[in-house]
């Protein structure tokens, strides 16, 4: 993100908001990473974190008191946060696992009875404000969330964006708005309610087959909606959607409204209108404006399950996707071994840009899903790291480079990661790259019941590293939007992950399968695949599940200490291979079509 002025440094915007916490009698301030709808990608207005602290990770919490300041990352971002906070003032604090509440607790521990908490109650939910508020109160601290402070000290502060919204194309559309919401709405009375707000993003994208552009790399808008019994309204900014549009939209029940009237309107409810919301996904703010006699009814989101719920139709279109994704990696990584043995300077960004436009090409292409990572060596070791103009690395030498990237069509959402082996290689780098694809295959090959916590799936992928002393501090999996966000839960596979019910493991769902092997300062490894979950077959023990991989890229294996491999592992990566190289050959041609028959062939002992 641009900075405001060149001159303004953290370290003076740190001073700036502790004039404003002194000015508004404030003693801490709490600034997360969030906006009004609990994204994890925001809008450049909502980036105040990064605006503030210099640390532009995707994840960090920012608290500041008069007399100290503190970052909390995971270990995915401890190096990156480490240099850019250099000299800002604020202290790097490091998360592990399972420790998402510590900076509740350090303001707790730091503050004196008496003191007072504030941020912006719009960017934060009602169950994050209720965690805080069982840490503080038994120390007489209080909370105040009704302002903004960084509206006073960021002058150029970006304005909300104005992208247009549009629909979803019919010919990828399985189920109806009109039918969504009806389902909706059954499950609404279940809960027993008729009212109910929904803030984020992707399940609105979702509800409405509707789609925008107001984050980057993810094709949503930015919206509330709120269902009654019979008609339902959108809130969105003025001239986002055209008179055509807003016509379909009222003909399947959905009115359309200003984006800032949300609270007004709720404001507004009735006494006896039963509201159904999700605390953790709706902001405070909102919960606020809420008239005290309507009854609440706080439940999970049902869209959120639902949409993790793919249909047969929906996986055809991802099927197709995964085809154009996979012919369009054959030709970059093509590219990169004649560039790489052609002694063709070949950088980082490089790679960012040519398999962008590799993609490009291809039939469905809208946008990146995210950030490409494409990390020579050292650089591998940072899960999160992201080349710039003025720190990135040429390829050259000996190595490994390890490229995770992904793309949104308009029939489905992709996210792999490979790793090259770039010059020669020892030993030790086809120890740690076979011990990861271990990982991948296992998971991979798992069956497992119909309704399984997904974080216990977890230690399969793990298993492999761990009997080999390797461990890595990521999740092994995150759920995959449709056309959607690339982070997209219920489920996850993570061990820290809190099992709930929504996290069962439910036909149709996609997740990631990306076990890691990291070694600061040496290199990284990381194999990602997306899985798709299918019915195995019956069983007298009750329903089973199994994956159906996704991705359509060769693992490249001239990384493989083939040794290490077992032979039903080998097997395993054959008939892979064989899929791969049967579904893209008639997508592929030349240097491309050539490459894929190399990066296919089968392997043996």
């Amino acid at each position: 993100m641009p900075l405001s002025e060149p001159s303004q440094t953290p370290a003076a915007r740190l001073a700036a908001l502790r004039d404003a916490m002194r000015e508004q009698g404030v003693d801490a301030w709490w600034l997360p990473s969030s906006d009004p709808h609990s994204s994890e990608y925001l809008p450049h207005h909502w980036q105040g974190r990064a605006w503030l602290s210099g640390f532009d990770g995707s994840v960090g919490t920012l608290v500041i008191t008069q007399q100290a300041a503190g970052l909390w990352v995971d270990s995915r971002y401890w190096v990156q946060a480490e240099q850019q906070l250099a000299g800002s003032g604020i202290e790097l604090m490091k998360l592990q696992p399972g420790q998402a509440q510590r900076p509740m607790q350090w303001l707790a521990e730091q503050l004196p009875a008496g003191a007072t908490v504030g941020f912006d109650g719009a960017v934060v939910s009602a169950a994050n404000v209720r965690q805080m508020e069982a840490h503080l109160a038994p120390k007489g601290i209080r909370w105040e969330g009704h302002r903004d402070l960084l509206d006073a000290i960021w002058p150029d502060r970006p304005a909300l964006p104005e992208a247009p919204v549009r629909a979803h194309p019919s010919d990828y559309v399985d189920t109806a708005r009109r039918e969504k919401l009806a389902t909706l709405r059954e499950e609404m009375e279940a809960q027993g309610a008729d009212t109910h707000l929904v803030s984020t993003l992707d399940d609105i994208a979702w509800l409405t087959n509707l789609r925008g552009s107001d984050v980057d790399f993810n094709p949503v808008f930015l919206s509330h909606l709120l269902v009654e019994a019979t008609r339902a309204t959108l809130f969105v900014a003025p001239g986002k959607l055209d008179d055509a549009l807003v016509g379909k939209l009222a003909d399947d029940g959905i009115d359309v409204a200003d984006y800032a009237w949300v609270a007004e309107r709720l404001a507004g409810l009735s006494a006896d209108a039963r509201l159904l919301i999700d605390p953790a996904r709706v902001s405070l703010a909102l919960t606020e404006a809420v008239p005290e006699g309507v009854n609440v009814v706080e439940a999970f989101q049902p869209s959120t399950l639902a949409k993790s719920r793919k249909s047969d139709r929906d996986i055809e279109h991802v099927r197709h996707a995964m085809e154009e994704d996979g012919a369009a990696l054959c030709a970059f990584f093509a590219w990169l071994e004649d560039a790489l043995a052609s002694d063709e300077t070949v950088t980082e960004l490089n790679v960012d840009e040519r398999i962008t436009a590799a993609r490009a090409e291809r039939d469905g292409f809208v946008s990146r899903s995210f950030a490409t990572i494409a990390a020579f060596n050292a650089n591998g070791a940072l899960p999160h790291y992201h080349a710039t103009p003025a720190a990135h690395s040429v390829i050259e030498g000996d190595g490994l480079l390890l490229i995770d990237s992904g793309a949104q069509y308009l029939g489905g959402t992709t996210d792999i990661t490979r790793v090259v082996p770039v010059g020669e290689i020892d030993a030790a780098h086809r120890r740690d790259f076979t011990q990861v694809l271990k990982g991948t295959i296992a998971l991979s090959r798992a069956q497992f019941p119909r309704g399984i916590p997904s974080p216990q799936l977890d230690a399969i992928a793990r298993a492999p590293l761990w009997a080999a002393g390797i461990d890595y501090g990521h999740g092994t999996g995150h759920g995959v939007g449709y056309f959607l966000n690339v982070h997209e839960g219920p489920q996850v596979i993570a061990w820290y992950a809190s099992p709930t019910p929504q996290s069962a493991m439910q036909p149709g769902m996609i997740t990631s399968i990306e076990p890691g092997a990291y070694r600061p300062g040496q290199w990284g490894v990381r194999i990602e695949n997306l899985v798709v979950n299918r019915s195995a077959q019956p069983s007298d023990f009750g329903e089973f599940l199994r994956f159906e991989t996704l991705t359509l890229c060769p693992i490249d294996t001239r990384a493989i200490d083939i040794a290490l491999l077992d032979d039903a592992e080998i097997a395993w990566l054959n008939a892979y291979h064989d899929e791969v190289r049967q579904r893209l050959m008639p997508k592929v041609e030349g240097p491309a079509r050539d490459w894929l028959e190399r990066r296919t062939t089968p392997i043996a002992r």
